[in-house]
């Protein structure tokens, strides 16, 4: 009688193998095509049984149950990557090779036990992902941005510009999306932080929401975003739709990529060009990469003021050189200075968010832009967040302490009633 083989033994991997084949021979194709999920499982378990009894595999009810829920995986979702999708604890799935799968839990990354059978199973469940949205990944069009039916970010990138073979990393979206509350709960802001952010996005500051990639600018910028009172025009623009805005009068741009033949490809540019006669109280735009960042700031310099926005820089001042130099992306002869003016003229606010040690995700920085001093921009620390040391387990010990400094923008508060405390801005001992 032949052993009971593991879970993860290499007799495993080949039964799976050998049922998968028997599964796409006998499954019927009008099934498939009805769509119906739970009829599907079923029929999925009965060739499993049949194979199995066929076999004489002496696979316990744990390894036949285990079994079956991979081909359903393999039938109806995308392969070994299924649990992880379904899983609500995993943000990140980072398919590297066959045999190596990382996944991102709670800020921290780590190894899954999951393997492919090879590259070419990986290609099939990028090409499970892709096919449907009309796109392709070949060698004449080796990477691609795609998004699952959940709004979950896709990128693939394949040999010969990936030397490990095909490469999938997918940012999972958040059907239930995180609010203020829950950020404070996660120590990321405080609640008087909370409380002057709030008040800053009613009275209609423009605000750039800067950070890393992973560290939470799109969490941010979604809180942010539900701070916005409820009978305002609100125009989203995104390469890949995240947000998820509760007010009702939401319009949602998505930019297009180009299709099979090099076509039809709409820009997020386009799309903020295209907003501004769209008659918008606020602009939103999930990230400003190029030079959209241009028109973006012509329009919060034109009356489309209480804007948000984010970009990837690692520090506030960073993220005016990121926006200066994107601004030049845009193609116009402009001098230094006249970007910096613009820059300055339009950005009230930048939030700078971190990912830490620990995985936590923390807003470090809360800064308001001054104006100019001669040729440069002049940024105003207003919190700040101080890191006193790690504690048990490698979680960071720190708290946000006000610097002292009251914004410029006060009287723009008290002219719209929000009347926030003298004593918020105070520099004190810990906030929290």
């Amino acid at each position: 009688m032949a052993a009971t083989p593991e879970i993860s033994s290499q007799l495993y991997l080949e039964s799976k193998n050998a049922i998968l084949g028997y599964l796409v021979q006998n499954i019927d194709q009008k099934l498939l095509e009805k769509g119906d999920e739970a009829l599907l499982r079923r029929r999925v378990e009965e060739l499993v049984d049949e194979k199995l009894r066929a076999e004489r595999l002496p696979y316990p009810r744990q390894i036949r149950n285990r079994l079956v829920s991979d081909m359903a995986d393999e039938i109806l979702g995308y392969g070994p990557i299924e649990p992880l999708l379904r899983d609500p604890t995993v943000t990140e799935v980072m398919v590297n090779r066959a045999d190596q799968v990382y996944c991102e839990r709670f800020g921290k990354i780590e190894l899954a036990d999951i393997q492919f059978r090879d590259n070419d199973h990986i290609r099939h469940v990028i090409d499970k992902i892709v096919t449907p949205l009309g796109r392709r990944v070949d060698e004449s069009s080796p990477m691609v941005d795609a998004r699952l039916p959940d709004g979950s970010r896709v990128n693939a990138i394949i040999p010969p510009l990936s030397l490990n073979g095909p490469v999938l990393t997918i940012r999972k979206f958040s059907v239930d999306p995180y609010t203020v509350e829950d950020l404070i709960g996660f120590g990321s802001l405080t609640q008087q932080m909370a409380a002057f952010l709030a008040a800053c996005v009613k009275v209609k500051l423009n605000i750039i929401v800067s950070g890393g990639t992973g560290s939470g600018k799109t969490t941010l910028l979604n809180v942010l975003s539900s701070f916005i009172p409820e009978g305002d025009r609100i125009v989203t623009v995104e390469d890949a739709a995240e947000l998820k805005l509760h007010q009702q009068h939401v319009v949602r741009l998505e930019s297009r990529p180009p299709n099979i033949e090099g076509e039809g490809e709409v820009k997020i540019r386009d799309l903020v060009r295209n907003c501004l006669r769209m008659r918008p109280d606020r602009i939103i735009v999930g990230e400003v990469r190029g030079g959209e960042a241009l028109d973006m700031l012509q329009a919060m310099n034109t009356g489309h003021e209480g804007s948000i926005s984010t970009v990837h820089a690692n520090t506030p001042r960073d993220a005016l050189s990121r926006l200066e130099t994107m601004v030049m992306m845009a193609g116009m002869d402009l001098p230094s200075r006249a970007i910096r003016e613009q820059v300055a003229a339009a950005v009230h606010l930048i939030v700078q968010i971190g990912r830490m040690s620990d995985g936590s995700r923390k807003v470090i920085n809360v800064s308001e832009v001054q104006g100019m001093e001669g040729n440069v921009i002049v940024l105003q620390d207003l919190f700040t967040y101080q890191q006193k040391g790690v504690g048990e387990g490698g979680k960071v010990l720190g708290s946000m302490q006000a610097t002292g400094m009251v914004p410029k923008f006060m009287e723009r508060f008290n002219s719209a009633g929000c009347h926030l405390p003298a004593e918020m801005f105070k520099r004190s001992g810990e906030s929290r």
